[in-house]
């Protein structure tokens, strides 16, 4: 590609590229999916409200989450504007070793900083459960996340998520398409967790620890808190991440039955949580 034609394609990403804030402080990144005001990121990014979303032309709205799949660590933001400049998504099937990929967000504020690099490996990661990433050799900071990861012709292949290894991981752009589709609805159970290695029952099991219970969600109802670490679904234990948001994403009205550790290590407890319906904790 002549250089010349790079940067066109690297201004309109960035043109198509957001900021997503909670009141003065940048937290991530967002990609113009729609010119009716959606904007896609990370659910991690957008675990907090009220959020803002900042535009290139240094605009700014309220957004509210109007889909979220923690599983695969995206949300969809709907601001109250419109006539936006959408990116094009691409077919993240066809993506091939060896590309050259452009990413773009707001690292440590600095907005609409661009990376280049090519893509290593597409698959998973170990350590991360099953899921399926695209792995590029991009220069990712905080702020990064949920920016865009395009091909050389502009066209977003992913949305950028975490750093692994020295590689950028984006959330492929065929799990964006789905997610925008109704596909991975979800039912919210209002918590941040980080993964915890916990001893249960004389043997070591993965953990999720809650570091955050949000306001209202039906973890707060169930009383659960901040410092409980979840160990299982419904009589299983966990092996990963993905277990407790295929959980979530089952759909409709159901009680889900969460194993957790609290203070006493040795003491397993269970509580019953309702989702899908306003939020009651059930004994």
């Amino acid at each position: 590609m002549r250089v010349e034609g790079f940067g066109q394609v690297a201004d309109q990403l960035r043109r198509s590229t957001v900021q997503v804030g909670l009141g003065g402080r940048g937290l991530g990144s967002g990609i113009i999916v729609d010119q009716d005001g959606a904007i896609v990121t990370n659910a991690h990014v957008a675990g907090h409200a009220p959020l803002s979303v900042h535009l290139w032309d240094g605009s700014s709205f309220p957004a509210r989450v109007q889909a979220r799949s923690t599983r695969r660590d995206l949300a969809v933001l709907r601001i109250p504007t419109t006539h936006l400049t959408p990116v094009t998504m691409a077919n993240s099937d066809d993506v091939r070793v060896g590309e050259l990929v452009i990413a773009v967000g707001n690292p440590f504020g600095f907005v609409g900083a661009v990376t280049t690099g090519i893509v290593h490996a597409i698959g998973r990661r170990p350590g991360l459960g099953p899921t399926r990433w695209i792995q590029a050799d991009v220069q990712l900071a905080p702020g990064n996340s949920g920016g865009p990861l395009a091909d050389a012709r502009g066209r977003v292949i992913g949305v950028n998520t975490l750093v692994a290894g020295g590689l950028g991981l984006a959330v492929p752009a065929n799990a964006v398409a789905r997610l925008l589709a109704g596909d991975f609805a979800q039912a919210p159970l209002g918590v941040v967790v980080q993964p915890a290695s916990v001893r249960v029952e004389g043997a070591e099991r993965l953990g999720l620890a809650i570091i955050e219970v949000v306001e209202g969600g039906a973890a707060e109802f169930a009383s659960l808190r901040a410092g409980d670490v979840l160990v299982g679904v419904d009589g299983r234990p966990l092996r990963t991440l993905d277990d407790l948001e295929g959980a979530l994403e089952s759909g409709g009205e159901r009680v889900l039955r969460l194993q957790f550790l609290r203070d006493d290590p040795s003491r397993l407890r269970t509580v019953s949580v309702r989702l899908g319906v306003p939020q009651a904790a059930v004994a």
